[in-house]
C-alpha cells in the first residue's frame, strides 16, 4: 500500500485460546502509527510493533483530554473469511469527533485502507468461536508538550487491536439498569455527541455506584430537565411501546451509534417504522405501571444488542417484560450478529470483507 511502511518483528506473542477471551486485555503484535504536524499535515504512516507511546509529562492530552477514538469490529466468518461492519462509518465519525475537539481530520480511505493491511497481518489473532471478535481501536491525541489551555498543534494516530470475547460476562440476557438523577453525562452544546475520553470520564462515578447496588448500567437523563432518556451506560437505547420501535432524537448530547444507525435502518428495511423524539423517564415508568407491553434495550458496538430486563427509578424496581428477551430485541440482534459473521444475506452491504484467514 502506498504511503505506508511496515515494519515486522520475529519475536510474535501466543495468542490467547478463544474461551479464554475477555474484552480488552490482551494486545496484538503490531499497531498502525500515523503523526500530524502544521507543516507536513498527516504523514509517516507505519505498521510497526506494538510498543508503549512515549510521552513528555507536559504532554497535552494528559492534562486537557483533547483526544478521540472509536471502537469496531472484525469477524471471522464459519468460511474463515474475516470482514469488517460498516467500518466507513467508523471513520467518519472520528473526522465527526475531530471537528468538535479542534483536531486535523483524517484521510477516511487511507486510514480503512490502513486497518485491512493491519489486520491482514494481524489475522491469526482473530477468534473464531461465537460471539469472538478482533476489537479495533484507532485513536488520536494531542502530543505538544505545552501547559496552557488553546488546541495542539502536533498529533499521534494510532490503532491497536484487542481479541475478544462477550462484553457481558452474563451473555446475552435482560440486565438491570439504575436511573440516576444525581449525575450528568453530557448537556447539549458540549461534546457529548464525540466520542472523546472525557465522556467516559464523566460516566465513571454513577456507573460504580450503580454497581455497588447490583445494576450493570446507568440510565443517563438529559443534563437540563433531568427528565428525557438520553443514553444507557455508552450504548443508545431504544425502546418498544406497543409494537412501535421508538428512540431517543439526537440532540447533541447524544452519541450517533452505528449499532444505532444499523437498528433503525435494519428496522425500515423490514417494513416498520422507527420514531426518534424525546421519551421521557416518567412516560417509560406510566407505560409500565400500565401493564402495556413493553421491551427496552442498548446498542453499541462491544455489546451489539443489550435487553433490558429492571429498571431502578427513584428506588423503585420494575420489571420490564417478565425480565426476558423481548421478541423483536431477539430480532434485531439475530439479524446483525448474522450479518457480522456472515451467517446471513447482507441486504444492506455493510460488510467490507478484509482477507481470508
Amino acid at each position: 500500500m502506498e504511503g505506508l511502511s511496515i515494519t515486522t518483528t520475529e519475536q510474535l506473542k501466543k495468542c490467547p485460546n478463544d474461551n479464554e477471551l475477555n474484552f480488552g486485555v490482551d494486545f496484538t503484535d503490531y499497531m498502525f502509527n500515523m503523526d500530524y504536524h502544521p507543516d507536513s499535515g498527516w504523514h509517516n504512516a507505519r505498521i510497526e510493533p506494538y510498543q508503549p507511546i512515549v510521552m513528555d509529562p507536559s504532554t497535552m492530552v494528559l492534562h486537557y483530554g483533547q483526544g478521540v477514538f472509536e471502537g469496531l469490529k472484525a469477524y471471522k466468518t464459519s468460511s474463515g473469511n474475516i470482514q469488517l461492519f460498516r467500518p466507513e462509518e467508523n471513520f467518519a465519525r472520528l473526522n465527526r469527533s475531530c471537528r468538535l475537539l479542534c483536531i486535523p481530520e483524517i484521510d477516511e480511505q487511507f486510514s480503512l485502507d490502513a486497518l485491512k493491511e493491519l489486520i491482514k497481518l494481524e489475522k491469526r489473532w482473530v477468534p473464531g468461536a461465537s460471539g469472538t471478535s478482533l476489537y479495533i481501536r484507532p485513536t488520536i491525541v494531542a502530543t505538544d508538550p505545552f501547559l496552557g489551555v488553546r488546541a495542539s498543534k502536533n498529533y499521534r494516530y494510532f490503532i491497536i487491536l484487542s481479541p475478544v470475547g462477550a462484553y457481558y460476562p452474563e451473555g446475552f440476557n435482560p440486565v438491570k439498569i439504575w436511573v440516576t438523577k444525581n449525575h450528568v453525562r453530557a448537556v447539549r452544546g458540549g461534546v457529548g455527541e464525540a466520542k472523546t475520553p472525557g465522556n467516559y470520564a464523566a460516566s465513571l462515578y454513577a456507573g460504580e455506584q450503580a454497581h455497588k447496588e447490583g445494576y450493570t448500567q446507568v440510565l443517563w437523563l438529559d443534563g437540563v430537565e433531568q427528565k428525557y432518556v438520553e443514553e444507557v451506560g455508552s450504548m443508545n437505547i431504544f425502546f418498544v411501546f406497543d409494537g412501535t420501535l421508538v428512540t431517543p432524537e439526537l440532540n447533541g448530547s447524544i452519541l450517533p451509534g452505528i449499532t444505532r444507525k444499523s437498528v433503525i435502518e435494519m428496522a425500515n428495511h423490514w417494513g416498520m417504522s422507527v420514531i426518534e423524539r424525546k421519551i421521557s423517564i416518567d412516560e417509560v415508568i406510566e407505560s409500565q405501571k400500565q401493564g402495556k407491553k413493553m421491551e427496552i434495550f442498548g446498542t453499541g458496538t462491544a455489546a451489539v444488542i443489550s435487553p433490558v430486563g429492571f429498571i431502578r427509578y427513584q428506588n423503585q424496581e420494575y420489571v420490564i417484560n417478565d425480565g426476558k428477551v423481548g421478541t423483536l430485541t431477539q430480532k434485531l440482534y439475530n439479524a446483525l450478529t448474522d450479518i457480522q459473521y456472515g451467517h446471513a444475506k447482507d441486504p444492506l452491504n455493510w460488510i467490507v470483507s478484509v482477507c481470508s484467514s
